[in-house]
């Protein structure tokens, strides 16, 4: 990852966290999103120790068209270029086809799915230029169903959808077009949605077994998923949904 000039949303925790530390680590040139400004610092500061470069901060909402604009700008301005694009800012939603409201519905599309639509859009023309490439983070949500949850479910099998299409797009300008697709990840993502101390770790034990290697995982190994896709050494893939899942992809209820 040498001289990548690297985007990635959402990069003030979780999943975003961990791939701007490991790409810093890497050597990339990093632009940092996010909209907690303590949070982005204090992860740009982890960046910059490891001794390879400054990141550049931007305090941003993927679902402001102006702060897309800037984003992409400011990157451009400041390294010349744009390599990679990672599409992690997203949020999550507890709710059936009962109980979600539409203002749920619309939070949801506008910060994982149309958002996210527009900072591509806006980052394609130079991403044509240096032939880089989209790392979008997804979810086995995209991939599986499951109750309880569908206003998410939802936004992410159109991520899949998105990423297959654009990667279909693009391949004749050589731009790649991945996602990741995690499944339980220790991250703070399920205590945002409500959960507290008690009901985390009780998740977490269920969670271990519904996942095939019995275990749920670490943002880290996503982290690492990224920046494969990210990286040359995954230039002849594109349209794919690398599911770094524990297995749990290919699970099946059991009733016996």
């Amino acid at each position: 990852m040498d001289f990548k000039v690297v985007i990635i949303t959402g990069a003030s925790s979780g999943i975003g966290a961990a791939t701007a530390k490991y790409l810093a680590e890497l050597g990339a040139s990093l632009v940092l999103t996010g909209r907690n400004i303590e949070n982005l610092q204090k992860v740009g500061q982890e960046c910059e120790a490891t001794g390879k470069g400054k990141p550049l901060l931007v305090v941003a909402d993927v679902c402001s068209e102006d702060d897309n604009v800037r984003v992409v700008g400011e990157t451009v301005k400041k390294f010349g270029k744009l390599d990679v694009l990672v599409n992690n800012a997203g949020i999550g939603v507890m709710g059936s086809i009962e109980t979600t409201s539409l203002s749920q519905f619309d939070d949801i599309m506008n910060t994982n799915l149309r958002g996210l639509f527009h900072l591509t859009q806006v980052a394609v023309p130079h991403l044509i230029k240096s032939k880089g490439n989209i790392v979008n983070v997804s979810s086995v949500a995209g991939t599986r169903s499951f109750s309880g949850s569908l206003a998410y479910c939802i936004s992410k099998a159109a991520l899949d959808q998105f990423t297959r299409c654009v990667a279909l797009e693009l391949a004749p300008k050589g731009v790649r077009v991945n996602s990741v697709n995690p499944a339980v990840i220790i991250t703070d993502f399920q205590r945002r949605l409500g959960m507290d101390d008690p009901t985390y770790e009780a998740y977490l034990k269920h969670s271990d077994s519904v996942h095939a290697m019995g275990r749920v995982g670490r943002a880290s190994e996503v982290a690492a998923a990224i920046a494969f896709l990210g990286s040359d050494a995954a230039s002849f893939t594109t349209g794919s949904q690398l599911c770094v899942d524990g297995g749990k992809n290919v699970m099946c209820p059991r009733f016996v």
